[in-house]
Order: C-alpha cells, then structure tokens, then sequence
C-alpha cells in the first residue's frame, strides 16, 4: 500500500471543531458569523451519530421538572419558538397528549407541572396546556376505554438531521471549511498554535491544519477524542446512554403525538412520522464506557411495545416493527444513581493551564445547542477578542427564509409553479428543502426534466443537489439523514443509488 504523506496548509485557523453533530455545526455557524475563521472535521457523516438518533422533538424537558431542572427547562423552552423562526420548514409545532392514570400521578400535580411549563419559558406562537376529555374524539378513541382524562400541551417536531446538514450548509456558506468523512487523528501545541493531523476516511490521504484554539464537540466520542490527545485512556467526563425507538405502521389517523408515563418512572412518546407510521421511543439505558456497535435490543423493542400497548386499543408486537434506530447521548458524569436521573444540561470545559486552549463539550440536547453555541463563541472570544455581536437568535438557516405561519403558503407557490407534481410530492420538497425546493427543481416542467427515478418520489435532479452542496456520498445519506426515505426503499433502490453516486464527483469532500 502507498505511504500518506501529508500537506500542510499555511492558513492559520481561529478555531477548528472536531465532530459534525448539531453542536459541533452549530458551532461552527456561530462562530464563522461573529468573523472567526473557521474549521470543521467530522469523521463519517453529517449527522451520523446522535444527532440522527433523536425523538425529532425541539421540547422543554417536562419530566426534567421532576428532578427539578428547572434551568434547563427554562433555557429549553426559550429556544422552541427561536428555532421554529429560524428554520420553519424543517421545525413544527406539535401538540402532545399526556392521558392521566390516578397510580401513576394526581391530576392536580399533572396540572401544577404544566402551568409551570407554560409559564417558565417565552411563549408567543405555541398555544398553551389544557384539559382534553378522552372519551370523544379521535384523541382518544386511539387509546383504551379506562382513560378518560388527560391533558395536551406544546412542543415541536423537528427533522434532526437535517438541522445539523442546514447549520454545516450555512456555516461553509460563510466562508468555514467544512471537511466531513475527515478524521482527525493527531494534536499537538505547537509554538501556541495547534497543529492537528487529519485523515480523509474515503481516500485515506492525510493533511494538517493549523489553529489558535481546539474544539472537541465529538459527542459520545469526547473522551475518545481527549484520549487521543493525550495519549491515555482516563477520561470519563460522559456517561454514554443509549436511547432506542421503533417505528410501527401508524396507530392513530391524527396529528398529534402522546406522552406515556410508564411504571418504572419513564415517560415514552408516540408521534406520527411520515405520514404512514408512528415512531415510539425512547429507552434510557447505560451504554458502556466506549461507544463500539450501536444497536437496539430485544429487551428494548420489547418495552417500547409494552410500554404502547398499556395505552393503546391497537396492540403492537416486536413483529410489527418495520425500522428501529438507537443513538447515544453523551451526558454529563455527574454520578447519578441510574441513567433516568443523569442531568441533561451541558458543560463546557475549557482546558485554559496550557496554550493554545482546548474546549470540550460534555452533554447537551439538540433544543440547547443554539445557546450552547453561543456560550462556547463567548469562551472563544475571551481568548481572541471580541469581533462581530452574538446574531443568530434572529436569523434564518437555508430554506427558512419565510415566517412560521407560510408554509402553507409555500406549499402552494410550488404547486403552482411545479404543477406536475402531487400534492404529496409538493408537501416532502417544502417540509424537507423550504425555499431552496426552488432551486433543485429549477425550470422542470415535467418528470422527464427531474432525470432518473430511483423509487419513492426520489429524482436524479434532488441527488446531484445532494451531493453537491449538502456532502451526501452514500445511499444512507441520501435516504435516512438528507430525506426521510429510507423505511419503504428497497435494497433493490438503495443499490441503484449508490452505482449513481460512484459515478459522481464529490465536489465538498477534503481535497489534499
């Protein structure tokens, strides 16, 4: 095999960020907008680790109040309504039905938690918390006959993946070198400057880059990362705790989600996804000190059908599982007793006792991750100087420039102008690419102007988009992290996918 050599670069980085999840991306935007130059390593994917993994909710944290986190309920809460204006098309607003069982909780406490959940955030656009009789309606005629009353409350749904790719698309669109599927597998201080070796995982040639300040946002691999750079393998900052979901055929033909409190404590959530199934999860459960395989469990698939079927008039079994997906969280040690009670606020460190400094990002959840961005940009400039104001609270990600009341209007804009299109079609393209629909779809007058059809609603016009401004390389990323496509493809589909994609250059990949 050919010996690497490696290239350096003399471009000398304010800041470089290992690890393409939502806080690393996040990261990354902010800072390129306050006019630091910036630089960003993900080993594999966009996404491709937790940030993929997640319920799709921007929420408060309610059972966060039970261990009286009421910070970080706060703070969480204050974001729903700042990220449903940033990126509307991809952000929505949800209602969650919470049915009361008298074992599990009084009804009066119930109440109190979400008067205090309506009342400890911002809240402009999302109605408030209310009484729901259950035995009328769609509502609860999902659910069994001895649940008669229950209460609903706001959230919102998001497409988590996507969050991440829209984040990294701005950030690179600002000027910050986004390098995915580029690992990096060595850093040294250097005469007060970081000289950090990469590698490009799909060519294998290795590169250095240069910068005044180190970011390790590497998610469940933080401590993986810190052993790394200092040889050892000591670090136990983050307690890895596995979330699994399933996703059955839908169980309920209507557009709000529940919230299960189960026995053991634990809540569940049941929300539609996809517009034919309904997406229940999630389990918490320690993962071990080292992230490995990533995989759900029987015993898992086996509580999450249990844990609906004490709710449900329809009853599920492992069997009736089409799609299951488990991340890991990497929340902060702070020694709790079980996985449940583990804080989920982040921590930032910053290793300031030697120069060039290191920031480490503990923990942390996708609805945080704008504020968390915010902070770590503040650490930053303590270092480098203050340069242009925190602006992200006020600004949009690609696709999102119309407010969260027009995507309806949206909708019909391209119906109009795409009128070979069904409705179905119409209503992915806005939900999933909002105004930049526009730009993939160009002029097409017809199928036949999209290109190939790989299955699905799937075109050869929305792939080259893809690959070319959004860093998608395989049929997974195209399928399960760029759109939501993958449950019904075929491996038939997949396959063809991919034979296209090999054909194809990849215009944001490394180059060295």
């Amino acid at each position: 095999m050919e010996e690497n050599t490696a290239e350096e670069s003399d471009k000398l980085f304010d800041i470089l960020v290992i690890g393409g999840g939502i806080n690393g991306t996040g990261i990354a935007r902010d800072a390129i907008g306050r006019g630091f130059s910036v630089c960003l390593c993900e080993a594999n994917d966009l996404a491709s680790g937790t940030s993929s993994s997640s319920s799709k909710l921007i929420h408060g944290g309610l059972r966060y109040l039970e261990h009286y986190e009421f910070k970080l309920v706060r703070k969480a809460l204050q974001e729903r309504e700042v990220l449903l204006q940033m990126a509307p098309h991809i952000v929505s607003p949800m209602r969650f039905v919470l049915p009361h069982k008298e074992e599990m909780c009084p009804f009066w406490l119930l109440r109190l938690g979400l008067f205090i959940y309506d009342h400890l955030g911002y809240r402009h656009l999302l109605p408030g918390s209310c009484k729901v009789d259950l035995t009328t309606g769609s509502v609860g005629n999902a659910l069994k006959s001895n649940l008669e009353l229950g209460l609903e409350y706001s959230d919102c749904w998001v497409d988590d993946a996507r969050l991440v790719v829209l984040n990294a698309m701005d950030a690179a669109k600002r000027g910050a070198e986004m390098n995915v599927h580029t690992r990096v597998i060595d850093a040294k201080r250097i005469d007060n400057i970081w000289l950090i070796r990469i590698q490009n995982s799909l060519t294998g040639k290795e590169a250095t880059r240069k910068s005044r300040i180190l970011v390790n946002a590497a998610g469940p691999w933080v401590d993986e990362v810190l052993d790394t750079l200092s040889n050892s393998h000591v670090n136990k900052n983050v307690r890895l705790v596995r979330g699994s979901h399933i996703v059955v055929n839908k169980i309920f033909d209507h557009e709000k989600s529940y919230i299960f409190q189960n026995t053991d404590g634990r809540i569940i959530f049941a929300i539609p996804y996809e517009e034919n199934y309904t997406l229940i999860g999630t389990t918490d459960q320690d993962h071990g000190p080292r992230v490995g395989s990533i995989n759900i469990e029987n015993q898992e698939r086996e509580y999450l059908c249990e844990s609906a079927n004490a709710y449900f008039q329809k009853q599920i079994s492992e069997e009736d599982v089409v799609w299951s997906f488990s991340g890991i969280r990497p929340l902060f040690n702070d020694d709790a007793p079980n996985a449940q009670e583990a804080t989920r606020d982040y921590v930032i460190d910053v290793r300031s006792g030697k120069t060039p400094p290191l920031i480490n990002i503990f923990g942390g959840k996708i609805t945080t991750y704008r504020r968390l961005s915010e902070t770590v940009v503040q650490h930053i400039e303590s270092y480098l100087g203050k340069r242009n104001p925190a602006w992200t609270a006020q600004s949009k990600l690609p696709g999102g420039e119309f407010s969260a009341e027009g995507i309806m209007d949206l909708a019909e804009q391209l119906h109009n102008k795409y009128f070979f299109l069904t409705r179905e079609e119409i209503y992915r393209f806005t939900r999933t690419y909002g105004t930049i629909s526009k730009n993939i779809l160009g002029d097409s007058k017809s199928y036949t102007d999209l290109g190939e059809h790989f299955g699905s609603g799937l075109y050869q016009k929305e792939i080259e988009y893809l690959v070319a401004y959004e860093w998608a390389t395989t049929a997974e990323d195209v399928l399960f992290r760029r759109t939501k496509l993958g449950i019904g493809a075929s491996q038939k589909m997949k396959d063809k996918i991919n034979r296209f994609l090999d054909d194809m250059p990849r215009p944001h990949s490394i180059t060295f």
